[in-house]
């Protein structure tokens, strides 16, 4: 298999057809669907996100959450307030650094993770419709790489 050395060119340039107009499409859709699913449970997308990352030890500060969901400090706060008054998140100074906080799930939170596994499950393979398993796999492969790529 030969790598493609500049698959666009002025030739073949469209921006509705570029990786970049694509995935922030498919990313925007896939959080619209994440939001009317999780409604009923009073979350968005982003709060599902943030429980998720938590709930599998891959973040606990905002900063990273503002990374991952390239959200600004000012809507992050935001968000993480409204994460802690529904009771799924709470704020824990760090004993060594008093000036760092660290984002918690409470026992509420935890037990939350489930069915918002759930909806996310079913937003994801709605998503996929149409697709074989194998095609799925190899589609999450290519993201991937992609992914790779951008290191």
């Amino acid at each position: 298999m030969r790598a493609v050395g500049g698959f666009y060119d002025a030739r073949n340039f469209d921006h509705r057809e570029t990786l970049g107009y694509l995935v922030g499409h498919v990313r925007r859709a896939l959080l619209e669907a994440l939001d009317r699913e999780l409604a009923p449970h009073e979350l968005t997308g982003p709060q599902a996100i943030v429980m998720f990352q938590l709930a599998r030890g891959e973040a606990n500060h905002a900063a990273e959450f503002c990374r991952i969901l390239q959200h600004d400090p000012g809507a992050m706060t935001r968000l993480l307030d409204r994460l802690e008054k529904k009771g799924f998140v709470r704020r824990a100074r760090d004993p060594g650094n008093r000036r760092k906080v660290h984002i918690e799930l409470t026992a509420a939170g935890r037990a939350a993770i489930p069915r918002i596994g759930s909806a996310a499950i079913g937003v994801f393979n709605r998503f996929l419709r149409g697709f074989s398993a194998d095609e799925a796999r190899q589609l999450t492969g290519f993201l991937k790489r992609v992914l790779a790529n951008a290191q």
